[in-house]
């Protein structure tokens, strides 16, 4: 069954009342971010101005204050890579001879960290799922020589660790440790049944422009690598001289068990051409103060990514990528919420950010984290929406990072109040607690949580795969979509509470003895 018939069928199970004002207004914002006009809303677009015009516009009519570097605004100084992919070629050397490989089909050149800029002929070496996690007692990089050498990764890691710290690795940890290394590239590998897009539409995108923050400090990756992504159907070519197979591989991986390390025995050859270009573009920033004198300089951060994909490949004849629920969805609740905030009043100063650049790698709230408009010391707490998908009644909630922080515990008991449960989440291996915003603010130290429906019956997780595959930085993320405003008001009603919870409560929220990530910590006044 598609998505549509199966968003139908959930419909009928439990409709809200008929539509209000809040529902009206949640849906109102929804129709002019996802509209045409916006074109998609690219960061450092015309369309993306005109949606952050918005988003300041119903700031300023709550009766926000200005929270940006200029105003509402805070530019983000940003660079674009585009890649030439006819200029560009690529091959396997092995014992067999020279085999050209396809760019844009079987391989697709990475556009977030710079490309090398000169050719190369380097070593082929498998690096299990490329974590570097000494202190948890698991490291990938451990003991090998790679230097000159491009590593080959498949996403995950062992079931005895977590999914957030697989996450951190795969992001924070992983560039680093590949620089110390000496490595030159890396090829990376995903499992099949794990991909939020096939590879036929990740295809799409091949010479879709990629971006990074213009300052180099503020990038993970502090020199230009090779990287690229290899089709999982074409994955076999890779381990063809190594005695070794990419399906047993991915037989370890489904058990849950550490993967080994490979010499694979063949060189990958080539050259990627690419150019950058320097542009901004804001975020957008509305602060609402805090009632107490003694908790009003500090900070409860609310974010939600206001890009998109903006206009791109054409799919079905139609070529803007709307983002109804990625994440125009997100924004108007945040809008929301800071209407009902205005009327609650709570203790602490609440900071409203609609990010951009979250689909070119968190880059907006990389920045924001790391050069606030409020002392850095101040922000007690994080909390996130993007893409929290209300297809279905809210009765279940998924809090990313719950486990790491006390905002976990105090979420769950706002959520149980209002008659919702909060689980955990049900597919770490998609790496979601490093795909969204507040990641940025728990690698500065942040205590933080994202927040989406969670998936709670057989029909609601076939209803959540059938949108991924079909809806998913695709076109048909659009105002023509089954999209039921009840649902997302619920969610909404929750999220006020739980900032109210954040904001009134007398001591400000702390990592939990023996997460990883209490080490990030910044103490108060810093």
């Amino acid at each position: 069954m598609r998505f549509a018939a199966l968003l139908a069928s959930a419909l009928t199970l439990s409709v809200p009342a008929a539509a209000g004002p809040a529902e009206d207004r949640w849906m109102a914002h929804v129709k002019v971010l996802a509209d045409d006009d916006m074109e998609g809303r690219l960061a450092g677009s015309a369309g993306y101005d005109r949606a952050a015009a918005y988003v300041a516009a119903e700031y300023r009519k709550l009766g926000l204050l200005p929270g940006g570097s200029n105003g509402f605004y805070q530019p983000v100084p940003l660079k674009e890579q585009s890649l030439d992919l006819p200029a560009s070629r690529l091959a396997l050397v092995g014992a067999a001879g020279e085999l050209p490989l396809a760019l844009g089909e079987q391989v697709l050149p990475g556009t977030r960290v710079p490309q090398l800029p000169e050719a190369f002929e380097a070593p082929l070496v498998f690096l299990g799922n490329g974590l570097h996690l000494p202190e948890a007692g698991h490291d990938d990089f451990a003991g090998l020589d790679l230097k000159g050498r491009i590593v080959v990764t498949l996403g995950g890691g062992p079931r005895a660790l977590s999914g957030a710290l697989k996450s951190h690795a795969r992001s924070a940890e992983f560039w680093p440790a590949l620089e110390r290394a000496g490595a030159i590239g890396v090829v990376t590998l995903a499992d099949p049944r794990q991909m939020d897009i096939p590879w036929e539409r990740q295809k799409l995108f091949a010479a879709t422009p990629g971006m990074r923050l213009a300052d180099p400090a503020l990038n993970d990756a502090k020199r230009p690598f090779f990287t690229a992504s290899f089709s999982p159907a074409e994955a076999e070519l890779l381990f063809r001289e190594s005695g070794h197979s990419f399906a047993d591989l991915l037989a370890i991986a489904d058990k849950g068990g550490a993967l080994p390390r490979l010499e694979l025995k063949q060189k990958l050859k080539g050259r990627i051409v690419a150019h950058d270009r320097a542009f901004s573009s804001p975020n957008v920033v509305g602060l609402l103060p805090g009632r107490d004198p003694k908790l009003k300089g500090e900070y409860v951060v609310l974010t939600a990514h206001l890009d998109h994909i903006g206009v791109d490949r054409p799919v079905k004849g139609d070529a803007i990528y709307n983002g109804a629920m990625d994440n125009a969805s997100g924004i108007a609740s945040m809008i929301e919420s800071g209407r009902a905030l205005k009327a609650a009043r709570p203790g602490r100063s609440v900071l409203l950010v609609a990010v951009t650049a979250e689909e070119k790698g968190l880059l907006g709230s990389r920045y924001f984290a790391e050069r606030p408009t409020v002392p850095a010391g101040a922000i007690v707490a994080n909390l996130n929406m993007d893409m929290y998908l209300p297809l279905w009644p809210f009765t279940h909630v998924t809090a990313l990072g719950a486990e790491e922080s006390t905002l976990g515990p105090l979420s769950a008991e706002v959520a149980a109040k209002l008659g919702v449960m909060q689980v955990p989440d049900d597919a770490p291996e998609r790496n979601l607690f490093v795909r969204s915003d507040q990641y940025s603010f728990v690698r500065t130290g942040v205590p933080a949580l994202a927040l989406k429906f969670a998936a709670s019956t057989p029909e609601q997780q076939a209803i959540q795969k059938a949108w991924l595959t079909e809806r998913y930085h695709a076109p048909s993320d659009d105002l023509k979509q089954p999209i039921e405003p009840g649902y997302a008001t619920a969610f909404n009603r929750y999220l006020v509470k739980l900032i109210e919870a954040v904001a009134n409560a007398p001591e400000r929220p702390g990592w939990r003895e023996g997460s990883f990530f209490q080490r990030f910590e910044r103490k108060v006044g810093e």
